[in-house]
């Protein structure tokens, strides 16, 4: 991805003379909520009472290319969770909760706790879920007449790195993402390497399709599965220069193996932050930045770590643009977001913004207009409203693996996420091949079909042709 330069760096050396715990103290939110309660103190029992919270679902298609490959795995993403909230000002706020992917769901027990409260004593208890924070923080921001991110700190960036999304998808549609990514002012990617494709055929297919300064991040979820097998792929895959980061190619506590990738492959390596410990991958220097999710408390605290390791990171915060707009603020507070957030909500053919981010050279504006800077599409809240599902959507699903040599491969959902990756991991599915491919099995009703979804539910059902 492009090298973003962040601001006011400090040095590791800095870093361990500080201490870490020192470091995640450095933008403490409980501070940052006393100082706001001390400067409004006199005002903010008249204005910042939450008055009413509504909660709206809705089920939003997806585009005709994600779709197709969202069916396999994530079908469940379609559905998010709208929340609105009124303070005594008169000023309502919004926010939202990608109901089956997300740090946090709000429930009637979270609603209880915040009616009747000053919203800017509840609104850094990440507890609260994602919807339900970000609208407290919209509606006290609106109030005050300043941007979520003057809450935050300083504003360190006017704009903000973002990159595009698609799950593991075959070559042709990476390829065809990519263009249309580009076509958008996006210059980065962000996808699956996944043994059920053909990773080669992948990369090839984007480097004939889009220039050398569009850049690729592929994230493996451990199925490298160690270095000493992933590290000659990498090294195949990242001849290509559009190749720009390995997010997670092998199990991230895997020390002395992420070292290796580290030392012998030209891409950074990114790790989701927490996993091995945050000490751990800093001293041990096992990866090059993170990935950056959860709450408003945990966002401000990790930020602060990673700006004392001098460690860029990328926020991944996904949903609808709802969601997107709300990482642009703190991508304009945070001084390491300096890698392109993930959001996802290109995955939609609808937006819930009165207006679309617009991403240009690859950057989208940190606004400063208050609140979350955008407004809600109503109309398309209207239209795609929903009963809220009693449980996560669970449609019968047959997927089919094949390779060049007549070998097929059957899985099917099993009633818990990530179904096929969980078997990737687990080293269940055939290592990484040339001319793999994959694809959704129609349900025709057949005898057949029937059949082979019942060996697949099981697991890896093979068939050698």
């Amino acid at each position: 991805m492009p090298s973003y330069q962040s601001l006011e760096r400090i040095s590791r050396r800095d870093l361990m003379k500080a201490g870490l715990a020192g470091a995640a103290g450095v933008l403490a939110p409980s501070a940052c909520a006393d100082y706001l309660r001390a400067a409004t103190w006199h005002v903010s029992d008249k204005w910042f009472r939450v008055l009413k919270v509504d909660r709206t679902t809705v089920k939003l298609p997806y585009r005709e290319t994600s779709g197709r490959n969202m069916a396999r795995e994530l079908p469940h993403w379609a559905w998010s969770e709208i929340i609105e909230l009124e303070l005594s000002s008169g000023v309502r706020g919004f926010g939202e909760t990608l109901l089956y992917y997300t740090w946090g769901v709000p429930d009637d027990e979270d609603i209880r706790r915040v009616l009747g409260k000053n919203a800017i004593e509840v609104m850094w208890d990440d507890e609260l879920g994602a919807g339900l924070q970000m609208a407290l923080f919209d509606a006290v921001a609106r109030t005050s007449g300043v941007p979520i991110h003057a809450l935050l700190g300083p504003k360190v960036h006017q704009t903000t790195p973002v990159a595009w999304w698609n799950i593991d998808t075959s070559a042709e549609d990476m390829a065809s993402e990519c263009v249309e990514a580009h076509r958008q002012g996006y210059l980065a990617y962000k996808s699956k390497g996944r043994p059920w494709f053909d990773v080669w055929a992948q990369v090839e297919a984007v480097a004939k399709a889009v220039p050398e300064s569009f850049h690729v991040a592929l994230d493996f979820n451990d199925t490298l599965l160690d270095a000493t097998r992933g590290i000659p792929i990498l090294k195949e895959l990242e001849q290509y220069p559009q190749i720009a980061i390995w997010e997670t190619p092998i199990f991230q506590d895997d020390v002395e193996g992420n070292q290796a990738i580290r030392r012998e492959c030209r891409a950074p390596v990114a790790m989701h932050y927490g996993k091995p410990d945050p000490i751990v991958a800093i001293r041990e220097n096992i990866c090059d930045g993170f990935v950056v999710g959860h709450g408003a408390k945990e966002l401000m605290e990790t930020g602060a770590v990673a700006s004392m390791a001098d460690k860029p990171f990328w926020l991944q915060l996904v949903g609808t643009g709802v969601t997107a707009a709300w990482s642009l603020q703190f991508g304009g507070a945070l001084s390491h977001a300096t890698w392109p957030a993930v959001n996802c909500h290109q995955l939609y053919d609808v937006n819930l913004l009165a207006e679309p981010i617009k991403v240009e050279d690859g950057f989208a504006e940190v606004r400063d207009d208050p609140g979350l800077g955008f407004e809600l599409n109503r109309d398309m809240i209207e239209r795609y409203r929903v009963d809220k599902p009693q449980s996560r959507p669970e449609p019968p699903r047959l997927i089919e693996t094949s390779w060049p040599d007549g070998r097929r491969m059957y899985i099917a959902n099993n009633g818990h996420v990530n179904f096929m990756l969980t078997a990737g991991q687990e080293g269940k599915v055939p290592y990484f091949e040339r001319g793999v491919d994959t694809r959704l099995v129609p349900n025709d009703g057949s005898s057949n079909w029937k059949q082979l979804y019942a060996a697949a539910r099981k697991g890896p059902h093979f068939i050698q042709e």
